[in-house]
């Protein structure tokens, strides 16, 4: 799978939900300060003449010859969606018409017409089964039943559902952020970083082992602070942190575990949905955080699951603020482990897929990252 952290995929749940329009809005809201690649996709299941939409088509399919098209758009002034992301401000804008079975190789050769470090918005579903985009938003009508069979399929992929009723959208565009080159989304969430561990199996304080010079705690705070509406440190030392220029959270009572982080933080968080991070996990995976948070639509508490059932992750996980009553309770009744809290809550479990998550719990599992890391970097 192709990375380009350049571009801003938008989907479409269903026909007519104004995807257009979203991408529209974004390059007018970039164009004067980044020039933006306006890309349309029109994946082809087969060029039989059948038109995927019903009916006789318009000859896009059956027309393609080879596996793949592109054309460039030169048109202003005409209703096509290409025509209109050109008038929005895009400097330029493709249409690649490509066979859904050679995906790969019509993005590999659109990639070389525009370059890989391109600013890119890019409207597909299918695309996204060979890209991985700085961002994907999906779009999606008011109690839209049922989902196209494009969206269902990269459905897991979704950084985030953006519904539009035709006038406008349930979501404030100003959220999209282009920061060096990258899309990413300002969630209204909180991220809370857990520092306050003892660190019994590594020796030393883990929060400050250094990533390229930089503290695991600083290095954490770097991904998350363009993502997050809020960072919360949970820890009891507050002048340890001070560097951070973050709030510091202590326990509301010392030596009760993670739990007790846990819930001291939510008190303090200003949002309903809380990202939750052990500071032992220095790479974090946005793509991965965004679709917890998207799941946590239906639950009280996401949480990962990795090989196997048993092998959980309650400190990547996400946290509504709403289960603090039951946390509390736990907590009062001498229950310390994070796991007496999910028979009494609503759980949704997301398999991770092998390496999405890094512990870092000895001297050996972290000169081993660190070694990998620098050298990658």
């Amino acid at each position: 799978m192709i990375k380009l952290d350049g571009m801003l995929m938008i989907g479409s749940a269903g026909r007519n939900t104004g995807k257009t329009e979203l991408a529209c809005a974004v390059i007018k809201k970039f164009c004067k300060s980044t020039n933006i690649t306006g890309i349309k996709v029109t994946a082809i299941k087969a060029k039989d003449g059948t038109c995927p939409r019903g009916g006789r088509g318009c000859g896009v399919c059956s027309s393609l010859e080879g596996n793949f098209c592109i054309t460039e758009e030169l048109r202003r002034n005409s209703t096509k969606d290409t025509s209109r992301l050109l008038a929005a401000g895009a400097s330029r804008v493709l249409w690649l018409r490509v066979l859904r079975s050679h995906l790969e190789q019509g993005l590999t050769a659109l990639v070389s017409i525009v370059g890989s470090d391109t600013t890119l918005i890019c409207e597909s579903n299918s695309l996204r089964h060979v890209v991985k985009p700085g961002l994907f938003l999906m779009i999606a009508a008011p109690n839209l039943k049922q989902w196209k069979g494009s969206a269902g399929e990269v459905r897991r992929y979704i950084d985030k559902v953006v519904v539009s009723d035709g006038a406008g959208f349930d979501f404030d565009i100003d959220r999209i952020k282009l920061t060096g080159g990258k899309w990413t989304i300002m969630e209204k969430a909180t991220a809370i970083i857990l520092a306050g561990g003892s660190s019994g199996r590594m020796g030393v304080d883990k929060s400050m082992l250094p990533i390229k010079s930089k503290p695991i705690v600083e290095h954490i705070c770097e991904q998350l602070c363009d993502s997050f509406e809020q960072i919360l440190i949970s820890a009891n030392e507050a002048d340890k942190f001070a560097f951070l220029s973050f709030e510091v959270v202590p326990d509301r009572q010392s030596r009760q575990g993670p739990l007790m982080g846990i819930a001291s933080a939510l008190e303090a968080s200003e949002n309903e949905l809380n990202f939750v991070v052990a500071c032992d996990i220095p790479n974090i995976d946005l793509t991965f955080v965004r679709r917890l948070l998207v799941e946590a639509k239906e639950a009280d508490i996401v949480i990962p699951r990795s090989e196997g059932k048993e092998k959980l992750e309650p400190l990547f996980a996400v946290y509504r603020k709403s289960t603090l009553g039951v946390i509390n309770e736990v907590l009062s009744s001498g229950g310390r482990k994070i796991s007496d809290v999910f028979s009494k809550c609503k759980v949704k479990y997301i398999k991770a897929e092998a390496g999405q998550i890094t512990n870092l719990n000895t001297m050996d599992e972290y000169e081993q990252f660190r070694k990998k890391y620098d050298a990658e970097v």
